[in-house]
C-alpha cells in the first residue's frame, strides 16, 4: 500500500531530526519541582520498595488496589540513580514512553505503507501535539506509559490482521497485560475497541476467529482475574478498578454536562495543535473548492479509515462521559498522528515542509517555556514552595512521630519531598486511629478525624494551605516557628 505521494529521503531525515528535538526538549523538565499529582507515583513507589512488596500499590500505609507496572519501573530506576532523584527518574520514564509511542507508530506506518518518510513524519507529529509536547508527554503520571503500552497492543493487533501472523497477537497479550497493570481495566476498553473494529471486517474476522487467536484472546482476558487472585487472593482489586470507572460516570448538572459535550471536541482540536489546525485548514480548502472526490479518496483509504474508526469508537465514550479529561484518550492519539501524516503527504513535499516548519516552531516555544517561563513560575508561585515547606515541617517536627493526612495535589508533593528528605526513614502514612503524640499534616483547618489535636502551623501553597496538627508531648515542646 503506497501513500498518495511518495516523499523524498530528505523529508525522512528532517522529520527524524524534529522527532529527536521534540523529545530532547523535555530534558529540562527533569529538574522541575513536582507538578500536580506527581507525588502519587513517587510516594507509592518508595513505600512499595521499602516494604519489599511489589504486588500491591502501597501509599500512606494503605493498599490502594491499583496498577503497579509504572511503580516497578520507577523503583528500578530510582534505586539505580538514588531515591533523591526519584522525581527526575519518574519523568524520564514518561519521556521515554512518549518517544516509544512515536517509534511504535513509525513502525506500524512503515509496515502498512513501506514508506520511511511517511513513517518518520507520523512519529514527529505524534510527539509534537501541543498537549503532549508542552505538558502531558513529560509529566510524571502513568498516562504516557499507558499510552505507549495500549497503542503498542493495538499496533500488534493491526499487524497480526494485516499480515495474518498470530505471533503479533502475543505482543497484544503482553502489552495489554502491562497496560492493565499500569492503570487498570481501561486498557481493555481501548484494545477491545480496536478488536471490535477488526471483527467487523470480514477478512479480519475470519483470521481472528481461528482457534489460536481465540485462545490468545482468552488468555488476554484472563489476566485481570489471575492478577487480582495473585495480588489479593480475591477480586477486590478488580472491584476497586471498576468502581473507579463508575465514578467517572457520575452525572453532572444539565448545563455542566452540555458544556462538557460542546467543549470537548474544541479542546481536542486545540490540544492536537498546531498540526490539527493546519490539517483542518487544508480540509476546509478542499470543501470550499468542492474537491469532494479528493476528500472521499482520502477518507476511503483502508489504513486511514481503520485508524479513524478505532479512534472514534474509543473517543466517543470519553466525549459523552460526564467526567471526562483529554488525557484519557492519549492511547489512541498515535492513530490521529498517522491520519494527519497521510493527509499532509497528500499535499506533496511543499505541504510537508510547511507542516514541519509549524512543528519546529512548536518545539521552539516548548524550549522557551521549559527553560525560562516554567522555572520562573515554579519559583514564584507553585513548585519550589513544596520543597521549602517540606523542609520547614521536618525541622519543626524533628524527634516526634509524623504522619500525613493530606491527599491534595499540593499535599502529595510536600509529602513526597518529606519522604525523600527523611530517607532512610519509612515513608509517611496516614495517622492511626489512636495516635496520642506527634504531628500530622492535613488540608483541612478543622479535620474532625484529628480532634482533639490542634493546629500549630499553616503553610500557604499558592491556592492551597497545608495545616500542621500536634497532639501530646509534641505540643509542649518548643520548636521552630
Amino acid at each position: 500500500m503506497m501513500p498518495p505521494q511518495s516523499l523524498s529521503p530528505g523529508i525522512a531525515r528532517r522529520a527524524w531530526w524534529l522527532f529527536a528535538a521534540a523529545v530532547a526538549s523535555s530534558i529540562p523538565t527533569l529538574g522541575f519541582y513536582l507538578v500536580g499529582e506527581e507525588g502519587i507515583l513517587i510516594n507509592s513507589s518508595l513505600e512499595m520498595w521499602q516494604r519489599g512488596d511489589w504486588m500491591r500499590l502501597w501509599m500512606y500505609g494503605v493498599d490502594a488496589k491499583h496498577g503497579v507496572f509504572a511503580n516497578w519501573l520507577v523503583i528500578l530506576l530510582s534505586s539505580a540513580v538514588g531515591w533523591e532523584h526519584a522525581p527526575a527518574a519518574t519523568r524520564a520514564i514518561m519521556i521515554l514512553s512518549t518517544a516509544g509511542s512515536g517509534l511504535l507508530l513509525a513502525f506500524l506506518v512503515f509496515q502498512l505503507y513501506r514508506d520511511a518518510a511517511l513513517a518518520a513524519l507520523a512519529a514527529a507529529i505524534c510527539v509534537t501535539f501541543a498537549d503532549i509536547l508542552l505538558y502531558r508527554g513529560w509529566l510524571g503520571y502513568r498516562d504516557p506509559l499507558l499510552a505507549m503500552l495500549v497503542f503498542g497492543a493495538i499496533a500488534a493487533l493491526w499487524l497480526s490482521v494485516a499480515q495474518r501472523r498470530t505471533a503479533w497477537l502475543t505482543g497484544t497479550l503482553l502489552l495489554t497485560a502491562a497496560a492493565f497493570l499500569t492503570k487498570g481495566i481501561i486498557a481493555y476498553a481501548f484494545v477491545g475497541a480496536a478488536a471490535l473494529v477488526f471483527l467487523c471486517q470480514r477478512e479480519a474476522r475470519g483470521f481472528l476467529l481461528r482457534p489460536v487467536p481465540v485462545l490468545i484472546a482468552l488468555a488476554t482476558l484472563a489476566v485481570p482475574f489471575l492478577w487480582a487472585q495473585a495480588a489479593g487472593g480475591d477480586q477486590s482489586h478488580n472491584s476497586r478498578l471498576v468502581a473507579e470507572i463508575g465514578d467517572k460516570l457520575a452525572p453532572l448538572g444539565g448545563w455542566a454536562y452540555l458544556k462538557n459535550v460542546v467543549s470537548y471536541p474544541l479542546e481536542t482540536l486545540l490540544r492536537l495543535s498546531p498540526v490539527s489546525l493546519l490539517v483542518l485548514w487544508w480540509l476546509c480548502s478542499l470543501w470550499r473548492a468542492r474537491q469532494l472526490e479528493s476528500l472521499k479518496t482520502w477518507l476511503t483509504e483502508p489504513p486511514v479509515r481503520t485508524a479513524l474508526i478505532i479512534f472514534s469508537v474509543a473517543y466517543i465514550p470519553f466525549w459523552l462521559a460526564p467526567q471526562n479529561h483529554f488525557r484519557y484518550v492519549m492511547p489512541v492519539l498515535p492513530l490521529v498522528a498517522a491520519v494527519f501524516a497521510v493527509v499532509i503527504a497528500w499535499q506533496g513535499e511543499t505541504g510537508v515542509r510547511t507542516a514541519l516548519r509549524w512543528l519546529w516552531a512548536a518545539v521552539a516555544i516548548k524550549l522557551v517555556l521549559a527553560t525560562v517561563a516554567f522555572p520562573i513560575y515554579q519559583q514564584k508561585f507553585r513548585g519550589e514552595n513544596y520543597a521549602r515547606t517540606a523542609k520547614a515541617v521536618l525541622q519543626r517536627t524533628v524527634g516526634f512521630p509524623l504522619y500525613s493526612n493530606d491527599t491534595t495535589a499540593a499535599g502529595l508533593s510536600v509529602t513526597a519531598y518529606m519522604n525523600l528528605q527523611r530517607l532512610p526513614l519509612p515513608a509517611l502514612t496516614f495517622a492511626p486511629a489512636a495516635w496520642d503524640n506527634g504531628y500530622v499534616t492535613s488540608y483541612s483547618p478543622d479535620a474532625a478525624e484529628l480532634r482533639p489535636a490542634k493546629v500549630v502551623a499553616q503553610y500557604r501553597l499558592a491556592g492551597d494551605t497545608l495545616y500542621l496538627y500536634c497532639k501530646g508531648k509534641a505540643c509542649l515542646t518548643k520548636t521552630l516557628p
